[in-house]
């Protein structure tokens, strides 16, 4: 059994936790409105440079030219927008999954130590049922590290397709400014 100061401790590093992961979570929504500040300003500031160069086209012509000019940096800077955000999200979420790892071995440890004094005080003649309660328990834990390893090769699969998807959007861009 526990003692009160195991329980307020577990507690504390509960409340600690929490606070942690909160922190977090405030720091990776206040880097996503920085970036959506300095994006929303960076757009204004070409969207008035721009205004102002097509405003100032002698033809149709220069027209069209400047147009196709601004298609391979506006895909350039859509991409690097998406992985700067993808790179936010994929930090905050690291640090939770951190976090829950830690909490989980956390708790694994103490349920571990939870069934060996059981099993240290369990009456004479109930190995049969001890033996059973810690397999089921390691049969648990294998089946938590199949389904963490599942989690990061998805992971890592979605951060290749990001990659991927970016350099085929930049090169699709400059390719297109190239044909005009």
């Amino acid at each position: 059994m526990m003692t009160a100061e195991q329980i307020v401790a577990s507690h504390k590093a509960n409340v600690e936790t929490l606070f942690g992961l909160t922190a977090k979570a405030f720091a990776g929504v206040e880097k996503m409105v920085e970036l959506n500040l300095n994006a929303a300003k960076a757009a204004l500031d070409e969207s008035a440079h721009n205004t102002q160069a097509a405003l100032s086209a002698k033809d149709a012509q220069e027209l069209l030219a400047m147009q196709a000019a601004l298609l391979q940096p506006l895909a350039e800077k859509t991409a690097a927008y998406s992985r700067h955000l993808y790179d936010i999200a994929t930090g905050t979420s690291g640090e939770f999954t951190k976090a829950m790892e830690a909490q989980s071995a956390a708790a694994q440890k103490q349920f571990a130590a939870l069934v060996e004094s059981t099993a240290a005080n369990a009456p004479a003649g109930s190995e049969q049922a001890v033996a059973m309660m810690k397999g089921a328990v390691s049969a648990a834990n294998s089946a938590f590290e199949s389904v963490q390893k599942a989690v990061k090769q998805a992971s890592d699969m979605a951060e290749s397709n990001i990659t991927a998807m970016t350099q085929n959007a930049t090169a699709s861009a400059k390719t297109s400014s190239k044909k005009r």
